[in-house]
């Protein structure tokens, strides 16, 4: 599936609500006099979402791909910091909490691994890249694939050419 903005890529808006979920969470009193942990669990979580924004509105599919990484790696310090946090006694009623963020910032990250393993294969290079002669071989090549697909589905087999 190709997304035109990166507010309607799901991954986007599952970090978002991590943040959302961080910042509610970090607003409880026992964070105060805590040093800087709730500020940077805020920023870690806000660096997921605005690192696949940024890396979407780059324009190609290398930068893409670095911002993604970045991404993942804000989920697993997220996720460090909570396990930080796990462990610390004065938190101790916001176990639940503190692991429903855990499995959130998990999630994330294989959602991120997924659309990384994804880009890495394409032959794409991402809009910037695009003019009309790849335009048209990309467009040729997408609608060879859907027509065999749409031969093997209507013969049940599939063509010599794709049996190699």
């Amino acid at each position: 599936m190709k997304f035109e903005r990166f507010e309607d890529v799901p991954v986007w808006k599952d970090s978002v609500g991590l943040s959302v979920a961080v910042f509610r969470q970090t607003g409880d009193k026992r964070f105060r006099f805590k040093g800087d942990i709730a500020n940077q669990l805020q920023r870690a979580a806000l660096s997921v979402s605005n690192n696949i924004a940024e890396g979407f509105e780059r324009g190609t599919t290398q930068e893409l791909i670095t911002f993604l990484y970045y991404a993942r790696g804000s989920a697993g310090e997220v996720r460090s910091i909570l396990a930080v946090l796990e462990q610390m006694g004065d938190f101790n009623d916001l176990k639940s909490e503190i692991s429903d963020l855990k499995l959130k910032a998990e999630s994330i990250s294989r959602q991120i691994r997924g659309w990384l393993n994804s880009l890495q294969n394409t032959k794409i290079t991402g809009q910037r890249y695009l003019n009309d002669r790849t335009k048209k071989q990309y467009r040729g090549e997408k609608d060879r694939e859907d027509f065999l697909k749409l031969l093997q589905q209507i013969t049940g087999r599939v063509p010599d050419s794709e049996a190699k």
